[in-house]
C-alpha cells in the first residue's frame, strides 16, 4: 500500500498520505486536513477500511463502467470537501470478488458508508458532487 501524493487544498503544498493511520492526514506546513483516498482490494479492505477510526466512503467500481467513470470525479471532490471527516476508498471490483459478495453487488458503481467495518448506508448508481456530498453528510450526522 504506497502513499498517495495529495496537494493540500489550503496551501498546495504536497505530502504523503498513507492507507492507514491513527486520525486523520494533515499537510505538513499548514495542518490543514488533507484528502484522504485509498485504493483496496479484498487482501487490504480490512485494515484499509474496517479498521478505520474514520468513517469510510467506499466507491465500488469497475473500469468498464461508464457511469462509475463519471462518479469517481465527483467522489474525489466530495472526499476533498471533507476532508478529516471521511475517507474515500476505491474498490475496483473486477479485482475484488469477496467484496463484491460480501456486499452484495449487484451493479456498479455502488457506494457504501461504512464505519468500524458496519454499513451505515448503501447507494447504487451515479450522482453529481453535490448530491453525494449531501448524502454523506446526513449519513454521518444521522450516527453521531
Amino acid at each position: 500500500m504506497e502513499p498517495r501524493i495529495v496537494s493540500c487544498p489550503s496551501c498546495g503544498r504536497r505530502n504523503r498520505v498513507p492507507a492507514t493511520a491513527k486520525g486523520t492526514p494533515s499537510c505538513g506546513a499548514c495542518h490543514a486536513a488533507l484528502p484522504w483516498i485509498v485504493d483496496a482490494d479484498d487482501r487490504t479492505f480490512g485494515t484499509v477500511a474496517d479498521e478505520s477510526s474514520t468513517p469510510v466512503l467506499v466507491d465500488l467500481w469497475a473500469p468498464w463502467c461508464g457511469p462509475c467513470r463519471m462518479v469517481g470525479p465527483a467522489l474525489e471532490r466530495v472526499a476533498g470537501e471533507l476532508a478529516g471527516r471521511v475517507k474515500l476508498v476505491k474498490v475496483n471490483v473486477d479485482n475484488a470478488p469477496a467484496l463484491s459478495r460480501r456486499f452484495a453487488v449487484q451493479a456498479v458503481p455502488t457506494l457504501l458508508l461504512i464505519r468500524n467495518g458496519q454499513v451505515l448506508a448503501r447507494q447504487s448508481g451515479a450522482a453529481p458532487a453535490p448530491v453525494l456530498r449531501r448524502w454523506v453528510e446526513q449519513e454521518l450526522a444521522q450516527t453521531v
